[in-house]
């Protein structure tokens, strides 16, 4: 049995078809266009679906592939009626009129309830939702169903409508997960009856004929792609993991991280996972952050590169995107003038130092998985395993942990094995000089030693 995993990212999105040893046999990828649409920015849904469906159709006739399955990036919504979207998908990297939102931020419900901090933009998508019924009630009133962006996929190439947990849970102020139900403002605003019946994770919700195949294939229910990553993880026995899943967005993830230590103005939230359990999570949008320090550095950086830096004391201080654990300060570089692998070892050695601070916030002392595009050549693994020495490290066999997820998610629903590759142990990385840059770094951010110590991180 081969699938086909749609990886829907905010700036990447990919094809990948997998074989049930948990091999990579071919994949594609493309960028999701945005354009403005009536005072918005909206996803070019038609643009995005000729790609996935022309990518899917391919798999079937070359690879023979019987199922698609897809993972898709958090914060995104779409509503529908039975054949059609009713209203554009909103890009969630913007921000509702002053006005508008001064009265849509009265309604959100406390992190007590959903454990999703209030965000700018539309971090969290229940914001957004709101902002849409604002200006455009018909869109609601005109929707049979409120869809998680991978639900909306796995509809859009032939799935019934369903909703799944990991994403309606992902800081969307639409779950509440202790009580595992929507939260008060699902009802407040009288959605609940537009959400469609839960399906887990991977769950054949349809199928569909397609190229020159003498069958159709599965279509599978979709997934967060974060979550996925952790799911790809915990299934293969590891014991207590913290996820460190890269790329757009740096999603730190520590099931066993109490939920009382997390900090709403720190992008601390809860996740919830494929089967509903919650996962006390820390990101920021390490992805968007290295391009913009690096000014978007592309390929292998240097080792050289990142001892001078260090050696030079070459700082890149948050932030440089909204959100993260350290918001409403302007990311600066500090230090003599640097080079172009200059820039792109600052921009690596600001990620590690961010994800360093997270796992402190996170109460992380079990060991860490590094996954993702960021760990390109392993590089961020070994810098955090030479920045923890307390700590195991792994990372993925492959960058792709999300899809790898997505995968077994689908093979697991129609009960078939999946082998996936295991991971692999992390080599400290050997540079002068690292420890003494990272207090530096801390010193020079400021404001942090309280919480630190609090949280007791492993070091």
């Amino acid at each position: 049995m081969k699938v086909a995993v749609l990886d829907f990212g905010k700036t990447n999105s990919k094809l990948f078809v997998f074989g049930q040893d948990g091999r990579i046999l071919d994949e594609r990828r493309t960028q999701p266009k945005w354009t403005r649409q009536d005072g918005f920015s909206v996803l070019d849904e038609a643009d995005l679906h000729d790609w996935a469906l022309g990518a899917v159709t391919d798999a079937v006739e070359n690879h023979g592939v019987q199922g698609v399955m897809v993972s898709g990036h958090g914060c995104t919504f779409a509503l529908v009626d039975d054949a059609a979207l009713t209203h554009p998908i909103l890009d969630y990297e913007q921000e509702p009129p002053a006005e508008i939102a001064a009265r849509i931020d009265r309604r959100i419900p406390d992190f007590a309830e959903t454990f999703s901090p209030r965000l700018p933009l539309g971090f969290n998508y229940g914001r957004h939702m709101l902002w849409l019924q604002e200006v455009d009630a018909d869109a609601f009133a005109a929707a049979k169903s409120i869809l998680g962006y991978p639900q909306y996929w796995s509809w859009r190439l032939g799935g019934r409508p369903v909703s799944e947990v990991s994403y309606l849970g992902c800081h969307s102020h639409l779950w509440a997960p202790r009580r595992q139900d929507f939260s008060s403002l699902v009802d407040a605003e009288g959605w609940r009856g537009q959400m469609p019946a839960f399906a887990r994770a991977g769950a054949v919700i349809g199928e569909r004929l397609l190229g020159g195949a003498a069958r159709p294939i599965a279509i599978h229910n979709g997934v967060h792609d974060s979550n996925a990553a952790l799911h790809a993880y915990r299934r293969q026995g590891l014991g207590r993991l913290t996820v460190v899943s890269t790329g757009t967005w740096v999603i730190v993830l520590n099931p066993d991280c109490p939920l009382d230590v997390l900090d709403r103005d720190r992008d601390m939230l809860v996740n919830v996972d494929v089967d509903g359990g919650p996962v006390p999570t820390i990101r920021f949008m390490g992805g968007r952050e290295f391009a913009a320090i690096s000014g978007g550095w592309q390929g292998a950086i240097p080792q050289g590169a990142i001892q001078q830096t260090i050696d030079a004391g070459i700082m890149a201080l948050p932030s440089f995107a909204p959100g993260g654990p350290m918001p409403d300060r302007p990311g600066r570089l500090v230090g003599r003038t640097p080079d172009a692998s200059e820039r792109a070892a600052a921009a690596l050695l600001y990620v590690a130092l961010m994800v360093d601070l997270c796992l402190d916030l996170i109460h992380s002392q079990e060991t860490v998985i590094v996954d993702g595009g960021l760990n390109t050549g392993g590089l961020l693994a070994g810098l955090l395993a030479e920045l923890r020495p307390g700590q195991a490290f792994l990372q993925g066999a492959t960058l792709e942990g999300s899809a790898t997820g997505a995968a077994a998610l689908a093979f697991e629903s129609v009960g078939r094995d999946f082998a996936a590759e295991a991971p692999e142990p992390v080599d400290a990385a050997r540079f002068g000089g690292l420890s003494g840059y990272r207090d530096a770094w801390r010193d020079r951010v400021g404001g942090q030693g309280a919480a630190i110590k609090a949280a007791g991180g492993a070091r």
